[in-house]
């Protein structure tokens, strides 16, 4: 069929008149079958509109989210390229969400965090393992030395450079704050590491536990919240991977890794991250991670553990590498759709979908970033002030 010019078929609002403003070149199809061109030059996409009702979809991120979930939008072809309009997005946050926020941040426990991860892992095992790298299965970023690394081999890279940056070496103890699939437990196993793990998921224990089972490796597996464990000894060094956005409170955080480290024992901490505190999407909140999850501010983490008696050793942007990472899975996703599809069903596979590739787009246009963090126990507790005392000190600072 050819494709005809953009015309004054298209309504006058909502997403169809969105998209026909893009300079990417694609095409929409209308609900009566016919096309229209979208940019110069090669089609890369195509949008198909199946009712009149999805050409008026709201200009939202939640309203357009929605009408793909329930598939009155169907996206053929790059997906990514059409997540250029997301810019041109008002995010709208409805009501209910935000008082839903303030009420979970207020009530924040550890019986809470358990059913928001729950109910992110709740597809089970085998839906992640369709995506995430086959060798250690880690679901965050891995590190690129080119573009053209798998992700096998970026993962290897990130466990390569954990393992450098602590300075781990047989015997010592190590603690894996929210193990995964046990790529810690596998890496550093391996290497004499003695690995203590703790997750809030029975899935992750459960691999994790055969994994110890199966090779033999020093370590155990603890279903239990990190901010109620409470060690015999303190450990030698710590790391957690794509954690911290679990744990918005810092201050408690950072006050807890004083705790069950050793003094000079390290932390290695990685995230996904953002300028500004609490900005998440409508569409995440709804469909991808409730609660109180949240990206990190590198500047209140910072803030908080040097506060807490910790010198910070290392620093490191890693978008780049969060970019290239989710876009490997993205691919992996759709390349197993049939299977995804008759498994877990249409409406998971596009909610996944759509957060994959919208999570690539992120990083790529630095909506999002990441870091990585070391960060050493002193032999002092730190400055943290209380209120009064920070009034104080403004008060003694002014001239």
């Amino acid at each position: 069929m050819v494709a005809a010019p953009v015309s004054n078929r298209l309504p006058r609002t909502g997403v169809a008149t969105l998209l026909a403003g893009l300079d990417t070149p694609g095409e929409i199809q209308l609900p009566d079958g016919s096309i229209v061109a979208v940019g110069s030059g090669e089609p890369v996409y195509r949008v198909v509109f199946h009712s009149k009702r999805a050409l008026n979809t709201p200009m939202t991120e939640i309203g357009i989210g929605q009408a793909y979930l329930e598939g009155e939008i169907e996206v053929q072809g790059d997906f990514c390229a059409l997540l250029d309009a997301r810019q041109k997005l008002p995010d709208k946050v409805p009501l209910r969400q935000k008082f839903q926020f303030v009420y979970d941040f207020l009530r924040t426990s550890s019986k809470m965090n358990a059913k928001v991860v729950g109910d992110h892992y709740g597809l089970g095992d085998d839906f992640y393992l369709t995506f995430l790298d086959k060798r250690f299965r880690f679901y965050t970023h891995g590190l690129f030395k080119t573009p053209e690394d798998t992700i096998e081999e970026a993962s290897e890279r990130k466990l390569e450079t954990m393992f450098a940056a602590l300075d781990l070496k047989p015997g010592m103890r190590l603690l894996d704050i929210g193990g995964g699939w046990g790529a810690v437990t596998q890496y550093c196993g391996e290497r004499g590491v003695h690995v203590t793990t703790l997750t809030l998921t029975h899935d992750s224990a459960r691999f994790i536990g055969r994994i110890l089972e199966l090779n033999d490796y020093p370590g155990e597996v603890f279903l239990q919240d990190f901010l109620l464990h409470t060690p015999e000894e303190p450990y030698d060094h710590v790391v957690n991977l794509g954690l911290i956005e679990h744990i918005p409170n810092y201050r408690r955080f950072a006050s807890k890794m004083w705790e069950v480290l050793k003094p000079g024992g390290r932390m290695y901490l990685d995230a996904s991250a953002a300028v500004e505190k609490f900005a998440v999407s409508s569409f995440t909140r709804d469909y991808i991670w409730g609660g109180t999850h949240t990206f990190m501010t590198l500047q209140d983490v910072l803030a908080e553990f040097l506060f807490h008696g910790f010198s910070i050793l290392d620093v490191a942007n890693e978008t780049r590498d969060y970019e290239l990472t989710m876009l490997e899975w993205a691919k992996r996703f759709e390349a197993a759709k049939d299977s995804i599809i008759a498994g877990w069903g249409e409406h998971n596979y596009r909610v996944f979908r759509l957060f994959l590739w919208g999570g690539t787009h992120a990083f790529k246009t630095n909506a999002l970033q990441a870091y990585h963090v070391v960060a050493e126990r002193t032999s002092s507790l730190g400055p943290r002030p209380s209120v009064p005392r920070r009034f104080k000190q403004f008060l003694g600072n002014l001239r």
